[in-house]
């Protein structure tokens, strides 16, 4: 839509062909329906949160930055707020006033919608774009600007088409995988901990005993796995998940290990005459009880008074230490972006054209460009998809 309205605003004759029964349909579901438009953080450190490719972005950031985008909505009336982490919402909460407003600008801009239309396949001659061929017919163009998104969500039409017309003209396409993503766990326990929500929880992801990730923050616990803001963003440093992985949660990031120890011991002391299982609330979600005192092979019916020295460094270490077994990372239908796309190397970075095919465009989700949760997947969209228009 904002390419669509780019190339509009630059005069062209510009026509958006849909293969949805509607416009927006992936970008209403963003931000659990609150759509996350962009996120406010200094631009110099927008980059920051790029996991892939992040110079490759510099020109379509720079040129149309998160205060033009929000600029872009608030005078289309749609009134913006700031929240925890620069994450930018519309002041309603509905994606649908995101969409309205772009859907407005289509029409004042006089661009022709075709919804229902699936493009087959693109035409091209002597290194040149000249169409499109969709179920019914084909239709000549001077250029072609290709946002199809990627693989995630693949009800909402992402199925990939993209990819294929990429590679078909020429274009290497870098392995994709699911980004954004939660994570599968062999762990029996995690169906005890189900919809068990950790706030302020370190996480370390190792890769051949070289750290991938390292963070804190929200940590849930699914039927499968874990999930939550903390684990989607590790899942976009893993890479699809492939090769043998070790995590570990830290229940207490705040605190040292010492300074932990001493906690156990006042605790411990406080409670002497209590069972450990029960002074042990006081620094654990119930639920989590079990599983660590099984995890350090501890007797939650000792007296805490009497835990041994060694069971104490047991349990400190479980607590900074926790681990878990890594599996598989969860698919496309739950990914909220798609890692990998059309090679950057392929791509004018100054205009998002084809360096194979003349008058050919990429922008979104189909490039190999992807960031962290935040609002920035959505900056990286309306971004190139700006810059690919030629606004």
């Amino acid at each position: 839509m904002m390419a669509a309205i780019s190339a509009a605003m630059a005069g062209d004759e510009t026509r958006l062909i849909e293969k949805n029964e509607k416009l927006g349909k992936k970008l209403f579901i963003t931000g659990k329906g609150r759509c996350n438009v962009t996120n406010a953080c200094d631009i110099c450190d927008f980059f920051d949160s790029v996991c892939s490719n992040p110079k490759f972005l510099y020109s379509a950031v720079y040129g149309f930055d998160n205060s033009s985008l929000m600029a872009f909505f608030e005078e289309r009336k749609v009134p913006l707020k700031t929240e925890r982490g620069n994450r930018v919402f519309p002041v309603s909460d509905h994606s649908s006033d995101i969409i309205r407003a772009l859907e407005v600008q289509l029409k004042d801009l006089g661009v022709s919608v075709s919804l229902n239309t699936e493009v087959r396949e693109l035409i091209t001659e002597n290194g040149r774009v000249t169409g499109i061929r969709y179920a019914g017919g084909f239709e000549e163009a001077d250029r072609v600007i290709v946002a199809t998104g990627g693989l995630s969500y693949p009800s909402t039409g992402s199925t990939g088409d993209g990819y294929r017309w990429a590679k078909a003209t020429g274009h290497e396409i870098r392995d994709t995988y699911p980004a954004l993503v939660p994570f599968n766990l062999k762990d029996e326990f995690v169906k005890e901990l189900q919809g068990l929500t950790l706030k302020n929880t370190g996480l370390v992801v190792l890769k051949d005993k070289k750290t991938v990730f390292s963070g804190q923050g929200e940590v849930l616990f699914t039927h499968f796995g874990v999930s939550g803001p903390l684990i989607l963003t590790a899942s976009s440093l893993m890479k699809g998940g492939r090769g043998d992985f070790e995590i570990y949660l830290d229940l207490k990031p705040a605190l040292s290990q010492e300074v932990l120890d001493k906690r156990f011991l006042r605790e411990f002391e406080n409670g002497a005459q209590k069972s450990l299982s029960n002074v042990l609330k006081e620094l654990l979600p119930k639920s989590m009880i079990p599983v660590i005192l099984a995890l350090s092979s501890v007797s939650g019916e000792k007296k805490a008074g009497q835990v041994s020295r060694s069971e104490r460094e047991r349990l400190l270490d479980v607590f900074k230490h926790m681990p878990l077994h890594f599996s598989s990372l969860r698919g496309y239908n739950e990914a909220i972006i798609t890692g990998g796309g059309v090679s950057v190397r392929d791509v004018n970075p100054s205009t998002m054209e084809s360096n194979k095919i003349k008058g050919l465009y990429f922008c979104g989700e189909v490039l190999d460009v992807d960031a962290f949760t935040g609002g920035y997947n959505l900056q990286i969209a309306f971004s190139t998809g700006r810059l690919a228009g030629g606004a």
